[in-house]
């Protein structure tokens, strides 16, 4: 049978993603394996040689660490980037940067097409395949879970293990957890089994970045992160003296220090972008410290309302990268602005990590915007006391005219 063209497969070495290599090539395909190493904990070369034992005719393993860290997670930093209140977009801002190298990989090889093990009723379809076509607009997609000749064959773990069974997968000896999962630098999330009750608590032994904040140390330890236009370059364990500056070991140090406090955890129920609510448990130990830090630090070097319009592109870049619109004209645009609010943001934060808990102690500045003897209660400065009365009676002119009006409206009929 003659091939139907080359496909490059995200794959990830799990049963899905292995049984879906084996089925393209039961349709026809010849298969490229494609493994992004986003900081996850995964035995990559024991992934290789499942793949070519499969029958791809050829593994990639892309370590994409620092320009996760540089290019897709310092941006977040910099917009203090939470989609609805609470998520601060671990898999969201991942999956652009996974993207990325499989259509450059997809290009390399003249393959025509690309193909993923996102369900089709997730978020993460609609990214990856979002940035594929604006990387690629001549791209072609399979996404298995999407296709009735799939899904109508498929219909839970028991079809993939007896396929897996039949074709010679190896399959997990140990029994997988009821949840699914996935991880990268920025954070794990769970979703999914026995998490669909949303009234259900999360059991006990779900958590592997972080350590229950009741059993963590009971002294804290004490960091010192400075940043430069936005980004941290350094941070300095005060108790110890450990220092890193280089993004990545940078990172991987806070998540540490975070998960041996037990910082990160969230359980929340969010609206996904294709319409439904989903409960989702995550952990998120750096950037929980470093959303603080830089909230700080902008707050102390950042013009009061340019930093109004700025939480505005904010909440727009969230909902943009969670969305999966990371590469649209409209996020490059927002992100521009971003990055242009950030020119001045430069200083030092003091912070304790601590039983969960992330608490500001300090900040210093050579941008501050902060006028000691401006606001000092002891000393009056260049403001004049006075001038205040003025200020006041004429904010109070709106307000004395709404509350004539509202008398007169509610004034009994004589």
């Amino acid at each position: 049978m003659s091939s139907k063209g080359t496909v490059v497969l995200a794959y990830s070495g799990g049963l899905d993603t292995s049984c879906i290599l084996v089925w393209l090539k039961e349709q026809g395909y010849d298969v490229i394996a494609y493994l992004a190493n986003i900081g996850q904990n995964e035995d990559f070369e024991e992934a290789r040689k499942k793949a070519l034992a499969l029958g791809a005719k050829k593994v990639y393993i892309e370590d994409v660490r620092k320009e996760f860290v540089e290019e897709f997670i310092w941006p977040a930093v910099q917009a203090n980037a939470i989609y609805e209140d609470r998520y601060l977009l671990g898999t969201s801002l991942a999956r652009p940067c996974i993207a990325r190298k499989q259509v450059e990989i997809a290009k390399r090889e003249g393959a025509q097409y690309v193909s993923h093990g996102a369900t089709g009723k997730g978020n993460d379809q609609i990214r990856f395949e979002l940035s594929c076509y604006s990387l690629h607009p001549g791209i072609k997609i399979i996404a298995p879970w999407r296709m009735p000749e799939f899904y109508n064959r498929f219909r839970g773990r028991t079809d993939l293990m007896e396929y897996a069974k039949k074709h010679g997968i190896p399959v997990p000896v140990t029994p997988k957890s009821p949840w699914s999962m996935d991880e990268n630098l920025m954070h794990i999330s769970y979703e999914g089994g026995i998490l669909e009750n949303p009234k259900k608590h999360a059991p006990d032994g779900l958590f592997l970045k972080t350590k229950d904040p009741a059993t963590a140390p009971n002294t804290p330890d004490i960091l010192e992160i400075e940043f430069k236009n936005g980004v941290p370059v350094q941070v300095t364990n005060t108790k110890d003296g450990t220092r890193h500056q280089s993004s990545l070991e940078l990172f991987s140090y806070l998540n540490e220090v975070a998960g041996k406090h037990g910082v990160g955890r969230i359980d929340i129920v969010e609206n996904r972008y294709i319409g439904m609510k989903s409960r989702g448990i995550y952990e998120t130990p750096a950037g929980t410290i470093l959303y603080q830090a830089h909230l700080d630090i902008e707050t102390f070097t950042m013009d009061r309302e340019v930093r109004k319009i700025k939480q505005q592109l904010s909440l727009r870049f969230s909902e943009q990268v969670y969305n999966g619109f990371w590469y649209s004209p409209e996020c490059e645009f927002v992100r521009s602005c971003i990055a242009k609010s950030q020119q001045l943001i430069q200083g030092k934060v003091q912070l304790s990590v601590l039983k969960g808990q992330v608490y500001l102690l300090g900040r210093e500045s050579p941008q501050s915007l902060y006028n000691e003897e401006l606001v000092s209660m002891d000393k009056q400065g260049e403001y004049e006391p006075c001038d205040a009365s003025g200020f006041i009676n004429i904010n109070a002119v709106r307000l004395r005219e709404y509350n004539r009006l509202q008398k007169k409206v509610t004034a009994p009929a004589k």
